[in-house]
């Protein structure tokens, strides 16, 4: 989704004022002419006297025959509300939550191709707080710069799954928009969890931008959203990717499309094969200890089941596929495959590796003959754009609009 320029409540456009980024153009108001009527008309959502209304109400505006040239919406103080249109003129979003048990009145003027107005108004009041709400979470660091297949993730309290009824309404409520401009959609991969990507991986040095509005969204059950969350995401501008292949167990990495480094590896055994796919470093840990003992009551015995040390260690998917140094599979490394599935490297090429990739990086593994399972990761980007516009829930798909956060 892209970016729409923020107007303020009060807009006009062609010959009225025009009233944007602190800039004032004016032209003389059209007169009607004498025995002329207009063409266009204007309808309002919600009707006239609408009650207990959620505090994400949207102004929908519907134009026969004219375009949109003004919105004023009012709560009954006279107080501006300040929004903006949808890219497709079809609503007026608030750029806040409306208050609770509060009442509002909207005006919306169009102009028909001479020019001449028409105009339609409503009034509406809003629910009073809810007492059951929902959190939301963005899972992105503002402060981190990530690698081109990081997806922006949004994830509702534990326990919680949005109602499916709902989920096209708490889509269309979740505005994305990035410099530059890319095509991108959201995919719920359950009630609680859904992510945002492009068709292809984010551009190199790409800023992203998200306002998930969702303070007063329904989310079924008698549950509401409680609040809004805005938030900065940063893609590297240095494109880094990671291919193993299991035909000549090889890691080759490439920055900015060359390639820089190819280093031996052993992929998972028989028993424990690795998985193929498009994933994700999900996370770096320079020393860490894996411990399968869970499955075998917490002992340790046999081969499956161990505490082990493991040195520059990057997650590629939840159930404990990693790349990692592995002293003890240096020999087979390069020509036989002997792990539980990790990526096994050597100390040196598994501490350059670590240094040289960053989270959001795809590492794209060939050739082992099982598919990486649906979901086990940052797994959006391993689906073609056709299989992931299908965990859309929102109208149109993909769009490059938003309603903008500033």
């Amino acid at each position: 989704m892209g970016s729409n320029t923020v107007r303020s409540t009060t807009l006009w456009i062609g010959t009225f004022c025009l009233v944007a980024a602190g800039m004032t153009a004016c032209q003389s108001e059209p007169k009607l002419l004498p025995g002329k009527t207009t063409q266009a008309s204007v309808s309002l959502s919600p009707s006239e006297d609408t009650q207990d209304l959620p505090v994400s109400t949207e102004l929908g505006i519907t134009v026969d025959k004219g375009e949109t040239t003004q919105v004023t919406v009012e709560d009954s103080d006279g107080t501006d509300i300040p929004g903006t249109m949808r890219d497709d003129d079809s609503a007026w979003v608030p750029r806040e939550p409306l208050d609770y048990d509060t009442l509002y009145t909207a005006k919306v003027t169009a102009e028909d191709s001479d020019g001449i107005p028409a105009s339609a108004t409503t009034s509406f009041h809003t629910m009073s707080e809810p007492k059951q709400k929902v959190s939301a979470t963005v899972w992105n660091d503002p402060k981190y710069e990530y690698g081109q297949a990081m997806t922006v993730q949004l994830d509702f309290e534990e326990g919680f799954e949005v109602d499916e009824d709902h989920r096209e309404a708490v889509e269309n409520r979740l505005f994305v928009s990035s410099e530059p401009k890319q095509e991108g959609a959201w995919h719920w991969f359950d009630g609680n969890h859904l992510e945002y990507r492009t068709k292809e991986f984010w551009e190199p040095g790409t800023t992203i931008s998200l306002r998930a509005a969702l303070e007063g969204v329904p989310l079924g059950d008698g549950k509401y959203g409680s609040e809004d969350l805005e938030q900065d995401i940063q893609v590297s501008d240095i494109a880094r990717k990671i291919e193993v292949n299991d035909d000549d167990k090889e890691m080759v990495a490439y920055k900015d499309g060359k390639e820089v480094k190819s280093m031996p590896v052993s992929l998972g055994k028989a028993s424990t094969p690795s998985y193929s796919g498009t994933m994700t470093v999900m996370e770096k840990l320079e020393h860490t200890i894996f411990d399968t003992t869970a499955q075998c009551g917490g002992k340790v015995q046999g081969s499956d089941c161990y505490r082990t040390p493991v040195d520059w260690a990057q997650r590629l998917t939840w159930s404990g596929q990693f790349i990692h140094s592995a002293p003890w599979s240096v020999g087979d490394q390069g020509s036989r495959n002997v792990s539980h599935g990790c990526v096994n490297a050597s100390p040196q090429d598994s501490k350059w590796i670590f240094n040289f990739a960053a989270v959001g990086d795809p590492v794209i593994v060939n050739g082992t003959g099982t598919k990486l399972p649906y979901g086990d990761g940052f797994t959006a980007f391993d689906l073609s754009w056709e299989e992931y516009l299908e965990g859309s829930y929102a109208t149109d798909v993909p769009s490059d609009a938003s309603a903008d956060s500033d």
